[in-house]
């Protein structure tokens, strides 16, 4: 037999001859030659991507439509997903990005009352293939085992070993640069609701931003500028923002060179700087530490991070698959001053913040819009914006980028 015919039926899984419920048969094949099978829904077809869990029991709908999950097959834990359907208000972007979607039973009742589709429905009308297995549980335990992997889910394809020889072909995730994929191409701006005036300016570089950022940062009164992931410091410091995000964004931190530049350049200006998720990890490059792809990654909106200063326990939203390496101690010298480690995963205590202590610039690993999520680590943003009042300073003349006008979502 072959390499590329090793394949192992998953167990608990009905194979070709055994029954299945109702529905075009599809597989699952990951890349050590584990194959699920099960039924197809969604769009037929197939999909590649690195195939990664979910630990949240709701939040679909942001899931399939967070940047950050662009080429992964996303299998969700929670044993019933689409109950409450799919509406036109809880995108967090213009697509859906994740290549796959699996699940263990799809609901077939819609019960919310904003719903304005079905999940199966959404799924055919946007291209994307998933696949229903019996035991999403065997999958996550075997991921949790040896580690997030690439796969392909299929509706057209009968041979296994077919499959995974193209499994195998396929581009892994370390390495990736995939910020500029999902980034907007032009900026946009988000202004506070109801004409309120602006308090803070915002400029934002989108690495894969979630349409919740900026409205929590309006929210507080602030107009927040979305520029590209490739956005040079110059761009970034003319259009004199009060302040700078770096948003969360999908692949490998170590292949956005750029992003990193792009910060040492703000951080050298001494502007406030906040980063969430792939934002968190640019920070930590800029500083000199580096980065490694976790085993299986965080995902989920169950995540408890530990505040260093505090003690304080947060329950938190993630989604990233690499991370900071610790530093020696938790406080280390940088070539912008003094740092130090503030949040750690209580998991597997991963690096889950940083902050520059004589400088305005701090970042976390997780997620404080909660789309999806708990709301313990929404008081963040508050605490960006204290960190713009303490430092503000006066405006120049300087301009805003071209195109950089209207609503922006």
């Amino acid at each position: 037999m072959t390499e590329a015919a090793r394949v192992t039926e998953a167990a608990g899984v009905p194979g070709p001859a055994a029954a299945r419920p109702a529905g075009q048969p599809a597989m699952l094949v990951l890349e050590d030659g584990t194959v699920f099978r099960g039924t197809g829904f969604g769009a037929p077809g197939e999909a590649f991507g690195e195939a990664v869990f979910n630990t949240g029991m709701t939040g679909y709908q942001e899931t399939l439509t967070d940047p950050s999950y662009c080429r992964q097959i996303v299998a969700m834990t929670a044993p019933h997903i689409g109950n409450t359907g799919v509406n036109d208000e809880d995108d967090e972007s213009r697509r859906i990005w994740v290549s796959g979607f699996v699940i263990r039973e799809p609901s077939p009742v819609v019960s919310s009352w904003r719903a304005t589709r079905s999940l199966a429905d959404d799924l055919r009308a946007r291209g994307v293939t998933a696949i229903a297995i019996r035991d999403t549980r065997a999958l996550a335990l075997r991921l949790r085992a040896h580690g997030a992997m690439r796969a392909a889910v299929s509706t057209t394809e009968d041979d296994p070993a077919a499959l995974l020889a193209r499994v195998r072909a396929s581009a892994p995730m370390t390495g990736a640069d995939l910020a500029r994929e999902v980034s907007t191409p032009v900026p946009y701006v988000v202004r506070p609701p109801g004409g309120t005036p602006a308090r803070f300016r915002v400029t934002a570089v989108d690495l894969g931003i979630k349409s919740a950022t900026p409205r929590a940062l309006a929210a507080l009164g602030c107009e927040v500028r979305v520029l590209p992931a490739t956005a040079t410091a110059g761009q970034i410091l003319a259009t004199e923002p009060d302040g700078v995000f770096f948003s969360n964004g999908p692949g490998d931190p170590a292949a956005c060179g750029y992003a990193v530049e792009a910060m040492r350049g703000v951080l050298s200006a001494r502007v406030p700087m906040f980063g969430i998720c792939l934002g968190s990890q640019i920070l930590g490059l800029a500083l000199g530490l580096r980065t490694y792809k976790l085993k299986f990654g965080h995902r989920g909106v169950n995540q408890p991070v530990r505040d260093l200063a505090t003690g304080r326990v947060r329950i938190t939203s993630h989604n990233h698959g690499f991370a900071v390496a610790m530093p020696a101690s938790a406080g280390f010298g940088t070539a912008f001053g003094p740092a130090q480690v503030t949040h750690v995963n209580l998991n597997d205590g991963v690096v889950e913040g940083l902050r520059l202590t004589e400088a305005p610039a701090f970042a976390v690993q997780f997620h404080p819009e909660a789309a999806p999520g708990p709301h313990d680590a929404t008081g963040l943003f508050g605490e960006f914006c204290e960190l713009m009042e303490r430092h503000r300073r006066p405006r120049g003349t300087g301009q805003a980028p071209a195109g950089a006008t209207g609503e922006g979502a």
